[in-house]
C-alpha cells in the first residue's frame, strides 16, 4: 500500500484497484485491513468511498474522533474536495462544463440510472469537467464533483454517449488496464489542527489505457 501521508489522526494513501475501500462481510481483501497489517495500526475508519474497480487517493481516520469529522465533511463537498480524472469514449463539445442529473439507484442490479423527473430513491447530481488532452477518439477528463453518488461520474458520461475505457458495467470500450478512472485530488481540513490540506497524485493519460 502507498502511503502519501500519516500521522495519528489520518491516513492518506493510494487505493489499488480490485480492493474494497470499506470492509463488508464478504470477506475480499479491503484497504483498511491492509493498512492495519502492514502500518501496524488497531483501527482504520473509512470516511468516504471508491468503486472496487477504481484506484487513486483516498484518506482514513485512526480514531473515531476524527471519523465524525471528515464523515461529516465527506457529505458536505464545499469542504472535502474530490478531482478524478478519467478517460472516455469520445469528446465533448466543450473544453470545459457541468453536468446536473437526477440519478436513480437500482441496489438490486448495482447500477445507477439517468431520470427524468425526481420520485422515491432519486437524488440530484453535479459535476464540473474540463478536457486535459484527446488522443484519437478518447479524452482524458479532469472531473470534480459536487454530490457523491453511486458510480456518479460513470454514469453521467455514459448517458451523454461518452461512456469511460473499460466501464463495461455502462458500455464502455474494453481497456487492458481496467476503469479509466483515478481519484487523483483530495482537499479537505485535518480533523484536529483545522489546516487545510491538499494531496495531488496525478496520471497521465497512457497510464490509463
Amino acid at each position: 500500500m502507498d502511503v502519501i501521508f500519516k500521522d495519528e489522526h489520518i491516513i492518506v494513501c493510494i487505493k489499488p484497484a480490485g480492493l474494497l475501500s470499506a470492509e463488508d462481510a464478504s470477506g475480499k481483501p479491503s484497504v483498511p485491513q491492509l493498512l492495519r497489517e502492514e502500518q501496524e495500526i488497531d483501527m482504520v475508519y473509512p470516511v468516504h468511498r471508491l468503486d472496487r474497480e477504481v484506484s487513486g487517493l483516498m484518506v482514513y481516520a485512526l480514531t473515531q474522533k476524527a471519523a465524525a469529522t471528515l464523515s461529516a465533511a465527506a457529505a458536505d463537498h464545499t469542504c472535502f474536495k474530490k478531482e478524478y480524472l478519467a478517460v472516455i469514449s469520445g469528446c465533448p463539445t466543450e473544453e470545459e462544463g457541468t453536468f446536473e442529473d437526477l440519478l436513480f439507484k437500482d441496489s438490486a442490479k448495482n447500477k445507477s440510472f439517468v431520470v427524468k423527473k425526481e420520485r422515491t430513491g432519486v437524488k440530484k447530481a453535479k459535476l464540473s469537467y474540463k478536457i486535459v488532452e484527446s488522443f484519437d477518439d478518447k479524452t482524458l477528463v479532469r472531473v470534480r464533483l459536487y454530490t457523491g453518488r453511486t458510480h456518479q461520474i460513470r454514469v453521467q458520461f455514459a448517458s451523454r454517449k461518452m461512456p469511460l475505457l473499460g466501464d463495461r458495467k455502462y458500455g464502455g470500450p474494453p481497456n487492458d488496464k481496467g476503469i479509466a478512472l483515478y481519484s487523483c485530488c483530495l482537499e479537505f481540513a485535518h480533523p484536529d489542527s483545522h489546516e487545510v490540506l491538499r494531496f495531488e497524485h496525478p496520471k497521465a493519460f497512457f497510464d490509463m489505457v
